[in-house]
């Protein structure tokens, strides 16, 4: 672990220098050399090389989730930073691709903007709608599973659901609610409905024969089995619908903002400042949604190995 630290640190040590001689976005004309694009071949060995010796950790003393969050961080650094010198060096227009210093400058200089957007977009629109998306897909599932009659006549409908283009149903949503976020979280509910209806009623079937012929001999109700049984062994299908569901969610709800939102919201700030050519603000909104999308996966995750710790793709992981 020392080693690999002192490693580490050698390569941000050198990283930064190469930062102090790399002129400011726009000024790099005529001022690259080749022992510049020398250094930086240099500096990608050397990143390799520190990503595959944290990668390398002795497991079993550090833990799984320690080394992998870990090298994903050191991973996703080392990207940043290449994608600031190499955007700088080769003069790509800001418009085109702006370097993340912009984007950060954007970032902390709108972030009243940006909060705004997120509390318009995530807390209103995407939670409200993932919420009661999810909670119907499982009511209609353990509906459908309770009297399969309805199986016929539900899921040929929740499946049609499901082929609606995002595009098409957005405008219809915002004419129907309005340009709130009643609207976006309408969306969210249709695109969040069938994947969980789905998840739930193949879970609802992963009991095995056994298990059931023993609840059967202790006459348990269908209540009874469902709550001690089935449920259960659905969690691993639910908490893989709630997890799709949360990227899902969040791409309907910026994709709706584009046909019609308030002053607020990550799609609106996308699309209005794209139209200005406010790329770096794009960026730092995009930044946002990246970010609350993969706490939200994290979230649920976590979630999952307290409660589907019995089940053998989660007990194993640590």
């Amino acid at each position: 672990m020392k080693k690999t630290a002192i490693i580490v640190f050698a390569c941000a040590i050198f990283a930064l220098m190469l930062l102090r001689v790399l002129p400011a976005p726009g000024e790099a004309e005529g001022k690259i050399t080749p022992a510049f694009w020398l250094a930086c071949i240099a500096l990608g060995v050397a990143a390799i090389y520190s990503i595959q010796r944290v990668a390398a950790l002795d497991t079993v003393k550090y833990g799984d989730r320690f080394v992998g969050l870990l090298t994903a961080a050191l991973f996703g650094l080392w990207i940043v930073y290449f994608w600031q010198v190499l955007v700088v060096a080769f003069g790509v227009p800001r418009v085109i691709l702006p370097p993340p210093s912009l984007i950060a400058q954007s970032f902390m200089g709108n972030t009243p903007r940006l909060w705004q957007d997120f509390v318009q977009t995530v807390i209103q629109s995407v939670l409200t709608g993932w919420v009661l998306g999810c909670g119907l897909g499982f009511a209609v599932a353990v509906a459908i599973d309770r009297m399969p009659f309805l199986q016929r006549g539900l899921l040929p409908i929740a499946s049609l659901t499901s082929a609606v283009p995002l595009v098409g149903v957005a405008p219809i949503a915002v004419m129907w609610f309005g340009f709130e976020w009643q609207s976006k979280a309408a969306v969210v509910v249709l695109m969040t409905f069938f994947p969980m209806l789905v998840s739930t009623l193949a879970g609802l079937k992963a009991a095995g024969k056994l298990e059931l012929e023993l609840m059967h001999g202790y006459a348990a109700s269908y209540w009874q089995t469902l709550l001690s049984l089935r449920l259960p062994a659905a969690m691993p299908f639910m908490f893989g619908a709630l997890k799709v569901n949360a990227t899902l969610a969040l791409i309907g709800a910026i994709v709706a903002e584009f046909f019609g939102s308030p002053t607020h919201g990550i799609g609106f700030r996308i699309s209005s400042e794209a139209g200005k050519m406010n790329m770096p603000l794009v960026w730092a909104s995009i930044v946002v949604a990246a970010v609350v999308g993969s706490l939200a996966y994290s979230l649920l995750v976590q979630l999952e190995r307290k409660v589907a710790f019995w089940h053998p793709s989660v007990r194993g992981v640590k």
